[in-house]
Parts: C-alpha cells; sequence; structure tokens
C-alpha cells in the first residue's frame, strides 16, 4: 500500500469513528440547533470526501461535468441539505462517501497490483554501466546511453547486464526470470551473447557491447510494454463511448426525475407537489446510475491481464491482441526454432563417389590445410572431412541454424582458405567461391535450378546438397531434435479451444511427416519457400474469416516477419534479443518453450471470460437498481451498493487475472 492509500484508509478509519460517534451522543431528538448539528456532521464528511468534491469543481471548471465525481458530489451534498430541510439524518451521505472512497481504496489497490507485476519487468531497466579506467583499473559507473558499440562493460555479481553483447571473459549464470518468467539460471560463458535486462548471479564477466542502449532488447522491451495500454480493445473502446453516452442521459433523467413528477402533481393533478421525496429519488438515481464498475473494472481486467502475462514471460502488446487471442481458432507453427529446438547436428555425409573423382584433384589442390589428401576415399572422389570443409566454408557467415550446425561439425573450417562472392539466396542455399572454385550448397531446389543431377537419401533428415563448379559432389544430413514441451503444447493447445493446429516447414516432406506424426500433427505444408507460408496463412486466414475465427502464426521471429505480421495475431518465439521478432510480432514470448502459447490463449480467454462478467453484472445491477430509484423503492443505502458494492465486486472480479501461474 502506498503513501496516499495508506492515507485514504487513515482519512476513512477517522471519519466512520467520528460518524459512530455523531450518531450515539447526538441522537435524531437531541435538542441542539440544526445548523450546529450539520456543521459537526460536515467534519467527516469532509475528512473523507474533500478531494471528491476539489475534483467535482475542477471538472465543471474545465468542461468535464458529467464524472463520477460530479455525481457523487450531487448526490451526497443533496443528502445533507435534504437532511437539514427534512429528516434531521446526515449517516445516509457520510455513509455514502464513505462506502465510495472505500471503493476507491480497493481499486487504487489492485491498479497497484497489476502494475507491480508489470513494474517487476520494468526492473529490467539499468541504472548504469561499469567501465574499466584505463589508467587507474578501478571500475567507473556511466550513463548506459554514453557507451558506443565495441566498448567494453564489467559486469559484477548482483548486477544487471546493461547493453547487449558478447562475453570477452568470464563465466556466470544469469537470472532472466523478469523477461522469461522461468526461474532457472542460464550458464553462459567467454563467447556467448548475452542481452540486457539479466541479472549476473555470481561471476566477473567482461562484455563488448554489440549495441546501443536505445537499441538493446532491455530497451525494446521496455517501451513495448509501456505502449501496450495504448492499444485498446473493442471491450475498452465500447465502455469509453457507453459512458459518453450514459452519463449525460442519468444526469438529464435524474432531473427530470426530481421536476416533472412534481409539476405533474401540482398542475395537473392539482395535488401537494411533495419536492422533498421526488429531490430524495433523484439523488438516489444519481448514485445508484454511476457507472463506476464499468468504467474503472474492464480496463482494470485488461490491465491486469497484461501483467500477469507479463509475470509469466509472455510480453501482449495491447489489451486488442489479448481479445484477439481469446478467439483464437487455428495455431499456425512455423517447424524449425519454434517446434524443434533448431540447433542442428549433422547426422550423415555422403559424398557423390561417381563424380568427384572428375574435380577432386583440382579442388583439394587449392586446399591449404594438406591433412585431407590423407583421408580422401577409396574411390579417389572427395572424403566425409573434405565435403564438410567445403560446406563449413561457404556457410561461414551465415546465420541461420544450418549453418551453426554445419560449422560446429567443421570447427576447424576457418584457415586460410580464400572465400569470395558469398551470396545467400532465400529458401535455396548460398553460393561462393572456394580458392576460386564455386561451390553451392542448398537444397534440391538450388540444384533444379542450376541443372545439376542431384540424388535422394534413404536417410530422414533435412539434407544439404552440395555442387562443386556445376558438378553434383553429394550432400549431408542434417537432424533437428523436437523440444521438450512441443509434444504436450500441442495437446494443451487442443484442451484450450484451439480447433486445427497446423505445422509450416521447407524441409523435405519425409522430414516434415516425422515430426508432425512424433508432435500429434494431423496437418503440415512442407518444402514451402518464404513465400509459400505467406499464402499458406492468407488461404487458412480466408476460411477462418468465413467462419469467424482468428489465426495465430507462430514462429521465431526472425525469418518470419512477414507471416507474423499478417496474421490476426502474430506470436514470437524465443525471442530474447530479436529485433524482428519485438517488431513484427503482436505477442512475444520471452523464452522458447512452446507449452507458452497455450498459456497466453488461456490467460486470454481467462481475462475477456471476467470483462464479460463484469459487463454483465454491472449493467443488470445497475438497470434494476434505477428502476427500483425511480419507482421510490430504493434508498441511499441500496443505492450505495448499487454503485461501490458492485463496483468492488467486479474490481476483485477483475484481480483474479493476476493469477497465472497453474492456469
Amino acid at each position: 500500500m502506498n503513501k496516499k492509500q495508506k492515507n485514504m484508509l487513515l482519512r476513512i478509519i477517522v471519519s466512520t469513528i467520528m460518524l459512530v460517534a455523531l450518531n450515539y451522543y447526538l441522537p435524531e431528538d437531541a435538542p441542539i440547533n440544526s445548523f450546529v448539528r450539520l456543521a459537526l456532521y460536515l467534519v467527516p464528511y469532509l475528512i473523507v470526501g474533500h478531494d471528491i468534491l476539489q475534483k467535482a469543481f475542477k471538472g465543471i471548471k474545465h468542461g468535464q461535468v458529467f464524472d463520477e465525481n460530479f455525481l457523487m458530489a450531487v448526490a451526497t451534498l443533496g443528502a445533507l441539505c435534504l437532511a437539514v430541510y427534512n429528516t434531521n439524518d446526515y449517516t445516509e451521505a457520510i455513509a455514502v462517501m464513505l462506502f465510495y472512497q472505500t471503493g476507491e481504496l480497493f481499486q487504487g489497490y489492485a491498479v497497484g497490483k497489476s502494475r507491480r507485476s508489470i513494474g517487476e519487468l520494468m526492473d529490467i531497466r539499468p541504472d548504469y554501466a561499469n567501465i574499466e579506467n584505463s589508467e587507474t583499473g578501478e571500475l567507473e559507473q556511466v550513463d548506459p546511453d554514453e557507451l558506443e558499440v565495441g566498448s567494453v562493460i564489467v559486469v559484477q555479481a548482483g548486477e544487471k547486464i546493461p547493453i547487449d553483447g558478447i562475453i570477452l571473459e568470464g563465466s556466470s549464470s544469469l537470472n532472466t526470470s523478469a523477461l522469461t518468467g522461468e526461474s532457472v539460471p542460464r550458464d553462459v560463458k567467454a563467447g556467448d551473447e548475452v542481452i540486457s535486462g539479466c541479472i549476473n548471479l555470481n561471476g566477473l564477466l567482461k562484455i563488448k557491447t554489440t549495441r546501443e542502449f536505445g537499441e538493446s532488447t532491455a530497451s525494446k522491451i521496455l517501451d513495448l510494454v509501456e505502449n501496450a495500454s495504448s492499444r485498446k480493445s473493442k471491450s475498452e473502446n465500447f465502455i469509453t463511448k457507453f459512458a459518453r453516452v450514459y452519463t449525460p442521459a442519468v444526469c438529464i433523467s435524474a432531473l427530470a426525475l426530481a421536476v416533472v413528477p412534481p409539476l405533474v402533481n401540482l398542475l395537473v393533478l392539482s395535488n401537494a407537489p411533495e419536492w422533498g421525496q421526488w429531490i430524495y429519488r433523484a439523488l438516489t438515481f444519481l448514485v445508484i446510475s454511476c457507472p463506476c464498475a464499468l468504467v474503472i473494472s474492464i480496463p482494470l481486467s485488461f490491465f491486469a491481464g497484461l501483467g500477469g502475462a507479463s509475470r509469466a514471460g509472455i510480453l501482449v502488446k495491447g489489451s486488442n491482441y489479448l481479445e484477439t487471442l481469446s478467439q483464437v481458432k487455428c495455431v499456425v507453427f512455423d517447424k524449425t526454432g519454434t517446434l524443434t529446438k533448431g540447433v542442428f547436428d549433422v547426422s550423415a555425409v555422403h559424398p557423390d563417389e561417381d563424380k568427384s573423382s572428375e574435380f577432386h584433384d583440382e579442388i583439394i589442390s587449392h586446399m591449404h590445410n594438406h591433412e585431407h589428401h590423407e583421408h580422401h576415399n577409396h574411390a579417389g572422389g572427395l572424403s566425409d572431412e573434405e565435403l564438410l570443409h567445403l560446406t563449413a566454408h561457404v556457410e561461414r557467415y551465415s546465420t541461420h541454424p544450418i549453418a551453426s550446425s554445419l560449422r560446429k561439425a567443421y570447427p576447424n573450417e576457418a584457415d586460410d582458405c580464400v572465400i569470395e562472392n558469398v551470396e545467400e539466396l532465400s529458401g535455396y542455399g548460398i553460393k561462393a567461391l572456394v580458392n576460386g572454385d564455386e561451390v553451392c550448397v542448398g537444397n534440391f531446389r538450388m540444384m533444379d535450378e542450376l541443372g545439376i543431377k542431384w540424388h535422394e537419401c534413404h536417410k530422414t533428415g533435412t539434407v544439404i546438397h552440395v555442387a562443386i563448379n556445376g558438378q553434383y559432389a553429394g550432400h549431408v544430413i542434417i537432424s533437428d531434435v523436437a523440444k521438450n514441451h512441443a509434444k504436450e503444447a500441442i495437446s494443451e493447445l487442443k484442451a484450450a479451444g484451439v480447433e486445427r493446429v497446423v505445422m509450416l516447414t521447407g524441409d523435405a516432406k519425409p522430414v516434415a511427416q516425422e515430426v508432425a506424426a512424433n508432435l500429434g500433427i494431423a496437418e503440415f505444408h512442407a518444402e514451402l519457400l518464404p513465400g509459400g507460408k505467406v499464402m499458406e496463412v492468407e488461404r487458412l486466414l480466408a476460411y477462418y474469416k468465413q467462419h469467424k475465427g482468428k489465426l495465430a502464426f507462430v514462429g521465431d521471429g526472425i525469418n518470419d516477419a512477414p507471416v507474423l505480421s499478417r496474421a490476426d495475431v502474430g506470436v514470437a518465439m524465443g525471442a530474447m534479443g530479436s529485433d524482428a521478432a519485438i517488431e513484427a510480432a503482436d505477442v512475444v514470448l520471452m523464452d522458447d518453450d512452446p507449452l507458452k502459447v497455450a498459456k497466453a490463449i488461456k490467460i486470454a480467454k481467462k481475462c475477456m471470460r471476467i470483462v464479460y462478467q463484469n459487463i454483465y453484472f454491472s449493467i443488470g445491477v445497475k438497470l434494476l437498481c434505477l428502476l427500483l430509484g425511480a419507482l421510490g423503492i430504493a434508498n441511499m443505502w441500496l443505492a450505495v451498493f448499487a454503485d461501490v458494492g458492485v463496483m468492488l465486486l467486479a474490481v476483485l472480479n477483475a484481480i483474479r487475472v493476476l493469477f497465472v501461474k497453474n492456469i
């Protein structure tokens, strides 16, 4: 509870004690001047309600009359005037203000709780960066904004990593919970990439920065979270428009209720006008009509949903995307890096013995690492190691997961061979000159495009074909492994109400078929170029537009930006440090666990369920109590329940969205 809330609680307690004391020592029949009685009761009223009166006055001054502060001020001041005029009972007016402020206190606590959940994420913002003084060797704290790319910073145990970079020296464990929602530390060592916002748990790290502070992961994520509230859902927009029309309407209705019936009594029926009775009904009508429950609880429900999701390592860019997620009927996964680890291993190397001997002497004569001569195969063709040597050379500068697996299989690729004219062909492969010889490494489409006859392989896996100077040299088999929770994620999606799960991949059909069968995915589309993935998503979007459902696309956020942007809701997975993911996706999962996709949908559905509960409950109770108030059946106490009670129940219901741990 913050200072403002503690002050409010103290005012409520003091005002309640004073009201109880006054009612005990000054009963209605006590022989005391009515104006003195009013002055005594005004003390607890002003203690608890002076800020409401101030806000109402400021609203009138700035032309923003019709809000809950105005309604409460008019209703309670009117009730005080009626007490002077008629009943001598000031309790109702003060009690209404007390209950209203109690409701405001609960609302403030609820908002604070959801803000704190997002605030935990905001803790990733670093306050400083350490640099080493070249003369004294001592550490100096500087503003991270001042550091340029390539600066060397020092991160001590317990400190946040301020800027993305690569570890030069040291090893440690990093706490990534603020980003991923997971408590398991991540072990890092020299050569590993690290991102801002993680906490260094033990060792001393020297890090070479790879980005400016404003472009670092922490800055981008904070910007995403801070702007999330600006993207409102249809439900929030409806409530805003509803309140603009509703509040003036009830004010006019209350005025009519106070004036029209007495005038009808007086002028038409020739009866006593009974002004006091009808003014009391109008004031009761005003208190009942206050739209606090709707105006407060609906945005709070979405805010709590965004906060609860962020605590689970799921960043949603706005409440509109929460609403869309709740309507998802089809989830489309990219395979590599999403359902599978994207960490490929070379499982087989098959040089082509028929053709490789034709260029063997020529290509080998250019290789500076002469040990390959001793290991070539018996037919005079390339050996396994020589074929890997060439493929690793060509893939040296590629960022694709397949390239890293080839380099891992042949760690000595960075020798003194001359690599020139490297050209990456999206959806096909890479070609380059290795010591003057043209080497092409890619899929079967690349071989077909070049008019090179290639061979099928009996092993299941991604086949990487290699050609040298237009001649087929063989192929390398790469195998990917499904993620630990991938199969469970598919079953959880179905349990969450998703009707259709589709897998898209550029891999060969046998590879895709094997992965889909292992994970329990009935529908998949293989051998797709990047444009083919967009076409498949467009086809599915057209179908679900007719069948009133939404489509979510889940990708790794690096190569899938066009599809992430096109889907009803794009979900980027494993997006720590990926600019493309944060920019293109609507939902960003801060780790690479596919199970979080189902969790995001469940959080969204829970949020929308609570939003609709609050809408139906608030409007239903309001309409009933307004009718009772207009008929004179409801008094101020029922008005208090209709206003503050409904608001409290709706706010407490909204807080439930925060609890998503076991969802």
